[in-house]
């Protein structure tokens, strides 16, 4: 299993998730962050100190997929993402070590994406 973190534009997040519904990918936290990447070159000095100015607005989703899932995943995120500018942002898998759903005691693959999808059973 893993995590699948990915930060974007929050221009981007309805296409993002449209393609992860299609993608028969599920469950997903979405956070609204701000921070800088390439995108922010804007540099000032302050009380001494050279300070790196303007965050961005960008969305961060959260995904717990079984191994499975993953390269499908990703590959959702970024044809929805990408707009080819600095900035479109960045996505970091992490192995999960334990995942529970609370609701019903599932627990690892069974608390997460399923293992296969319905397009694997046709």
């Amino acid at each position: 299993m893993k995590l699948i973190a990915a930060i974007i534009r929050p221009e981007k997040l309805n296409e993002v998730l449209e393609v992860l519904y299609r993608a028969e990918i599920r469950g997903v936290t979405i956070s609204r962050v701000q921070g800088h990447g390439g995108e922010m070159e804007h540099v000032e000095t302050y009380r001494g100190m050279t300070v790196k100015m303007d965050l961005a607005d960008k969305i961060r989703l959260e995904i717990g997929v079984s191994d499975h899932f993953v390269d499908r995943t990703v590959e959702a995120i970024i044809s929805a993402a990408r707009t080819g500018e600095v900035g479109d942002g960045k996505i970091f898998i992490t192995p999960l070590e334990r995942v529970y759903r609370i609701r019903t005691g599932d627990v690892d693959e069974a608390a997460v994406t399923p293992v296969r999808s319905s397009r694997e059973f046709a």
